[in-house]
């Protein structure tokens, strides 16, 4: 790869790996039981680079809006780091809980404290940690104002 971004090469890679992806079979089944989900094709496929600076370079059905659905999860986890830091893990684990990721059971097990903020749980304290500590005059949600950066 050249040392500096070069966004010429960039695409022509992003338009190998779509290439490639076009021709795969084997998509799995999208999620029919999130309405968000349930309509979308699974021949879809998307890729972008965006380069601290530069232009951001895509491939595929990069341009098309999709749902993030527990992604969110990793910006939420980021903000509310940058709000407590180290104090986030007092409230929130940093373990597989090994059960689904919309799974309560072990919270009682826990006392309350969830494995951790990648589990619904866990997003929700994560979520309250950044509304404790987030100023009232804020125009922008943290996390809305995070993925804009």
């Amino acid at each position: 790869m050249p040392e500096k971004f070069d966004p010429k090469y960039v695409q022509s890679v992003l338009d190998e790996i779509t290439g490639r992806m076009a021709e795969e079979t084997d998509r799995g089944e999208v999620a029919s039981y999130i309405p968000e989900l349930a309509e979308v094709s699974p021949n879809q496929f998307g890729i972008a680079v965006a380069p601290l600076e530069g232009a951001l370079v895509e491939g595929g059905a990069a341009d098309i809006p999709f749902s993030i659905q527990s992604i969110s999860k990793v910006f939420g986890l980021v903000v509310a780091l940058d709000c407590v830091g180290s104090n986030l893990w007092r409230r929130v684990g940093r373990e597989p809980s090994g059960d689904p990721f919309n799974s309560i059971v072990q919270l009682e097990f826990e006392r309350g404290k969830p494995r951790n903020p990648f589990i619904n749980p866990g997003a929700i304290v994560v979520s309250d940690v950044i509304v404790q500590n987030s100023a009232a005059k804020d125009h922008l949600h943290p996390v809305l104002s995070l993925c804009r950066r």
